[in-house]
């Protein structure tokens, strides 16, 4: 029997892939899994995206477009689209990614075992490892993958779940990181799926990079401490670990490396500021460089 799932997509203003995003969706290589739903969240777009996503759901009676008039946030398109599914599992997808033909598949495919609560992709960034950033993303993704492996969960771009609760957080900065406790605290397994290789884009300045990385880590205190829950990144032993085992002893790459790392602190440093201020991140300010993803 075919495991029934469902997709939402997050968008605000992203005509620049979100038909790519719909196109790799739809014809996505479908086996033991069952699409039945695509739904697309715009909330308080000012470009084409609306009209782009209408285009699709003319095409493909499975999406199903949905408008915030207002930006509210990312927690509350997602508890919109909660709402709005049917199906038992529930795909989280940003509107700023591309997912391999298969991902969807394999991503879903855990989800016989009804004891699995949660799954995440394996993103991919599509930056150019020759420049300094390009090589930082890769470097920040690497080190996800490696956390990965060794089983210390960290969801990130693309997630499935299991529709078990209604809705999360509304101030939330962190929504993967978000429904992880939820699901954990049921007693469901957790899961990585590295062959699900979602493709995304990192900054490609360092304003944008830090504005990213502050709001993430502000994100994760804030949930350590209204949940208590802390996730697997925020473990500074551990990263520094696999850092290290993994680090480019090359001279470029090891300069690169430690500017990278000094970026990150600092992007943390920014960010325990920003929530000893109670500064909010619900709705932030977008990093327009990660938004097309050129291949």
């Amino acid at each position: 029997m075919k495991i029934s799932c469902a997709i939402g997509i997050t968008a605000h203003n992203e005509a620049a892939n979100i038909g790519r995003l719909l196109e790799s969706i739809s014809n996505q290589r479908l086996n033991q899994v069952h699409l039945t739903q695509i739904l697309v969240v715009a909330s308080g777009c000012t470009d084409d995206t609306e009209s782009i996503v209408q285009d699709w759901a003319a095409r493909d009676g499975r999406i199903q477009l949905l408008v915030q008039e207002k930006r509210e946030g990312k927690a509350s398109a997602i508890n919109l689209l909660l709402r709005q599914v049917k199906e038992e599992v529930v795909i989280l997808c940003s509107a700023d990614l591309l997912p391999q033909d298969d991902a969807i598949e394999k991503l879903v495919v855990p989800f016989a075992d009804p004891e699995m609560g949660m799954t995440g992709a394996h993103p991919v960034p599509v930056n150019d490892r020759e420049e300094f950033l390009g090589f930082v993303v890769h470097m920040l993704w690497g080190l996800h993958h490696e956390l990965n492996r060794e089983g210390k969960f960290k969801a990130g771009e693309l997630v499935a779940f299991r529709h078990i609760f209604k809705r999360i957080p509304n101030h939330t900065a962190v929504d993967e990181a978000s429904v992880e406790p939820i699901i954990r605290a049921q007693g469901y397994r957790v899961h990585y799926v590295a062959d699900a290789v979602v493709l995304n884009k990192g900054p490609e300045t360092v304003a944008d990079f830090l504005r990213q990385r502050r709001r993430i880590f502000a994100g994760h205190l804030e949930l350590e401490r209204d949940l208590g829950y802390e996730v697997s990144t925020m473990r500074g032993g551990t990263i520094l670990r696999i850092f290290m085992k993994h680090l480019d002893w090359r001279p470029k790459h090891f300069f690169w490396s430690i500017g990278g790392a000094f970026l990150e602190a600092y992007g943390r440093w920014l960010g325990k500021r920003d929530f000893k201020r109670n500064a909010s991140h619900t709705v932030w300010e977008i990093a327009k460089t990660t938004k097309k993803l050129e291949m």
